[in-house]
């Protein structure tokens, strides 16, 4: 891009579209991959049995898939930052597009506390004595400087950061099948693990709902592309390459990993339920390195993670930022958040998002952490809540889109199966909303409280959205009125 264009960008208030295909391809699938599958496939697969576990994933991937050709739809034709947001109040309802926006803020600067918090833990592994206020500050100081340079910064720094993580996934997802070939490393079981005992279903059928459940949060994070989508350089173009490479992202990266942790480790193993933030020794990736020989498996796991964190971090910046700043020329938000930069960054809505992201960590310093852990909890709900205005948002549109008359010729993108694609990511979505809290309900004791911090989001997003529709009587935007074309 010519700095002539960029420059009449930044005069009209404008984000700079500097995010070149590759970028936008390593964003998606960065997103994608962290902690749920370096950590949390372990035990999701001691719970559920490995076939558990390979079953929750895939219908979790298979929604998700379905929801990302929604998005890329809508972003390929109609690219902006507020993505979802905009989307929802241009195609459902203006009270709906105001909730998800605020949903989505509020969820990515309570998850960049979280993501903080998590990085100076692993740093522990190293150095155990070190101050945790002292990393967490210097990592916060990381993103916040990446994300204001500038959105090319942002981008090749999410491109280096993914690219680890990817030939991590496939080093190890090729030493994996060598080892249950008999080629390297020990490995004596052979497919065993696959049967033995109740694999390769565990637990029965509320196993398999919580490993649902965690599979669900595991790919938050891939909605991502519809923000990037803003600043990308040829939306129509890349926006299409990055989604269609998805489902073959989540199979790969995903399924054979699991599919490779379960044959190798008995899901019975005790390990694999203590894999966690702070103990990095026990990740399924770091028992497999090590039993096929790799010295200090564990710290180069360790490193890998941090990145994978950081990388986290950085992302909910950017797009809680952006979210912020879109608001705000919408109206939707206090003006003097639209400032930008000579860069074309949103550098008020970034400070008050790096702001928010630290006053949350400093919550989980005092009072057990119990306000934070209540922020945290009322975020989880909402990454859910996204999907399912994804989903509303794109059958909106697309019929929108034939009641006035367009071809469907005209969409640089067209997702396959419409409006089979939609309607499943809504159900899916709201069986997992409604399903967050069954493990509360457990032989005829309710856990009140337990209810009420995993639900806590949803009384929120749900009083955003009908004191914004009350306040400037808002209504469900009739088919043929909804702005296709601005």
């Amino acid at each position: 891009m010519s700095n002539q264009t960029e420059q009449k960008q930044q005069g009209d208030g404008q984000l700079v579209r500097g995010l070149k295909s590759r970028h936008l391809t390593m964003i998606s699938l960065g997103g994608s991959i962290g902690t749920g599958l370096f950590l949390a496939s372990g035990g999701a697969i001691h719970t559920a049995g490995p076939g558990g576990a390979l079953v929750a994933y895939a219908a979790i991937g298979f929604m998700v898939y379905f929801l990302m050709t929604s998005l890329g739809e809508m972003a390929a034709y109609m690219p902006v930052s507020g993505s979802f947001s905009t989307y929802a109040g241009k195609f459902v309802d203006p009270a709906l597009g105001f909730a998800l926006g605020w949903n989505y803020w509020f969820n990515w600067a309570i998850t960049i506390a979280a993501e903080i918090s998590a990085a100076s833990l692993i740093v522990k592994y190293w150095l155990p004595e070190s101050s945790s206020l002292l990393w967490s500050a210097l990592f916060l100081c990381i993103i916040v400087f990446i994300n204001y340079l500038s959105v090319q910064a942002f981008g090749e720094s999410e491109y280096w950061f993914s690219m680890i993580k990817v030939a991590t996934v496939l080093i190890f997802i090729v030493v994996g099948i060598m080892m249950i070939l008999g080629i390297m490393g020990d490995n004596n079981a052979g497919f065993s693990n696959l049967t033995a005992g109740a694999a390769p279903f565990n637990g029965g059928f509320m196993a398999l709902l919580g490993v649902f459940m965690t599979a669900g949060f595991s790919f938050q994070g891939t909605e991502l592309i519809g923000v990037t989508a803003g600043e990308s350089e040829d939306p129509a173009k890349n926006v299409p390459k990055a989604v269609k490479q998805i489902f073959w992202r989540i199979l790969l990266f995903y399924i054979l990993s699991i599919f490779v942790i379960g044959t190798l480790i008995s899901y019975s193993d005790p390990l694999l339920l203590n894999a966690d933030i702070t103990n990095i020794a026990v990740s399924p990736f770091t028992i497999v390195f090590e039993k096929a020989g790799f010295a200090f498996a564990a710290s180069v796991m360790n490193a890998i993670i941090l990145t994978s964190v950081l990388s986290a971090g950085s992302s909910g910046l950017y797009a809680s930022t952006r979210m912020l700043w879109v608001l705000a020329k919408e109206g939707k938000a206090p003006r003097w958040l639209q400032l930008l930069n000579g860069r074309g960054i949103p550098v008020a809505a970034l400070a008050v998002t790096a702001a928010i992201g630290m006053l949350a960590f400093f919550a989980s310093l005092f009072g057990e952490g119990v306000v934070y852990m209540w922020l945290l909890n009322a975020s989880g709900m909402c990454g859910f809540i996204t999907w399912l205005g994804i989903a509303i948002s794109h059958y909106r549109f697309r019929r929108a889109f034939i009641v006035q008359g367009y071809s469907l010729d005209e969409l640089p993108y067209r997702a396959k199966w419409f409006p089979f694609g939609p309607i499943v990511a809504f159900i899916v979505c709201m069986i997992v909303i409604i399903g967050q809290g069954y493990s509360m309900f457990r032989e005829g004791n309710v856990n009140v409280y337990g209810l009420i911090a995993t639900y806590i989001g949803l009384p929120l997003f749900i009083m955003i959205f009908i004191g914004y529709k009350v306040k400037y009587r808002t209504r469900v935007v009739p088919l043929h009125e909804c702005r296709i074309k601005d």
